[in-house]
């Protein structure tokens, strides 16, 4: 997913990982999100856009999900096909967070 490469870039600095929950509508714009306001609004939609590719693509290849769960070694990132808005959360792994 090519937003990590957005959170993380290339040279080596510290950036906190997004923590909380975003709603997010039918064209990847975030509608409600808990996570901190200090997070860039940007890789939020970037998220939610690489969220509803794969909700999408997983229709097209006839096997629809209804959530998914993808572990990084830093971040976690669920998310679950509603009706309305797909919904998806971010936390740091506490193994990595505690370790600072």
């Amino acid at each position: 997913m090519g937003f990590l490469k957005k959170i993380f870039g290339t040279r080596a600095a510290v950036q906190q990982l997004p923590a909380g929950s975003v709603t997010v509508n039918q064209q990847g714009q975030v509608v409600t999100s808990t996570v901190s306001s200090a997070y860039p609004p940007a890789l939020l939609r970037e998220i939610g856009c690489e969220v509803l590719g794969l909700f999408h693509e997983a229709r097209e290849a006839q096997m629809p999900l209804a959530e998914v769960s993808i572990h990084y070694a830093s971040l976690r990132v669920t998310a679950a096909s509603c009706a309305a808005a797909p919904l998806f959360s971010c936390s740091p792994n506490r193994a990595v967070a505690g370790a600072n």
